[in-house]
């Protein structure tokens, strides 16, 4: 099984979409316990498909895991449920492996989004270069990693020093607990950059600004060529997972 976070909740949803439940339950609450706060299911304690203990390690996670339970109407929907999914992928299996996810975060960096530029049009290289300039900023301001920019698609080295920055930054990130990996591990995916996600969590840019600068490309084509329907409702739900992990994320820390 992957690791990714995004995967399994992704593999989750999935599953979900073909077999909705009926909900099982009246009302969702949360309380203290052991090890954080407990989402409630009529006064018990709501296990993970893993079945794990359904703790979340601050109030404000468990209060908005418990809204969106509490939200649901006869037949429980898991795609309208994003932050749910995000936790229980952080409580069965981020929580096991920690050091995997962590390392495949860290690898994002040896070929991040915002290091391999356009070499043409004008116009292209300029948008890439708005975008993604400031992101270099905050890893060398905030970081101290300064990467090195590319022209193309062809594979450049970054300094070892560089990695090494990012390697400390996410084993920060990783002592703060499963569910924070696991939000940043998903931010990490969804934009293809550690830097981006990076600086998203730690408010040198904010999410609209994160989600622009990992579709530069993307929008600069669609410009030409146009908006196609599927790939858009594709990027729709995307950008709700992305928005549920920086929310989570800033419910963790």
């Amino acid at each position: 099984m992957s690791n990714d976070p995004s995967k399994i909740a992704g593999a989750a949803e999935k599953r979900d979409r073909g077999a909705r439940r009926k909900r099982f339950y009246g009302e969702a609450g949360v309380s203290a316990c052991s090890g954080g706060f407990a989402l409630l299911l009529d006064g018990r304690v709501a296990r993970t498909p893993g079945k794990a203990g359904f703790v979340l390690p601050t109030a404000a996670a468990a209060e908005a895991v418990a809204q969106e339970w509490a939200a649901q109407g006869e037949t429980m929907d898991f795609a309208s449920m994003p932050l749910t999914r995000i936790a229980f992928a952080a409580i069965d299996a981020v929580a096991a492996k920690m050091k995997e996810v962590a390392a495949e975060i860290v690898n994002y960096a040896e070929t991040d989004l915002v290091c391999y530029r356009a070499e043409s049009p004008v116009s292209l290289v300029h948008a890439e270069a708005e975008a993604w300039d400031p992101i270099l900023a905050f890893a060398a301001d905030r970081l101290g990693a300064r990467f090195l920019v590319a022209e193309g698609v062809v594979f450049a080295p970054q300094p070892a020093a560089a990695i090494e920055a990012v390697r400390k930054k996410v084993e920060q990130v990783a002592r703060r607990g499963a569910v924070a990996l696991a939000c940043l591990s998903v931010m990490t995916t969804l934009t293809g950059s550690v830097l981006v996600a990076l600086a998203l969590a730690e408010r040198a840019i904010g999410l609209d600004e994160a989600w622009r600068a990992a579709h530069v490309d993307e929008d600069y084509q669609a410009r030409f060529w146009g908006e196609d329907e599927a790939a858009m409702a594709r990027r729709a739900r995307r950008f709700a997972e992305m928005a549920a992990a920086e929310g989570l994320w800033r419910c963790v820390t």
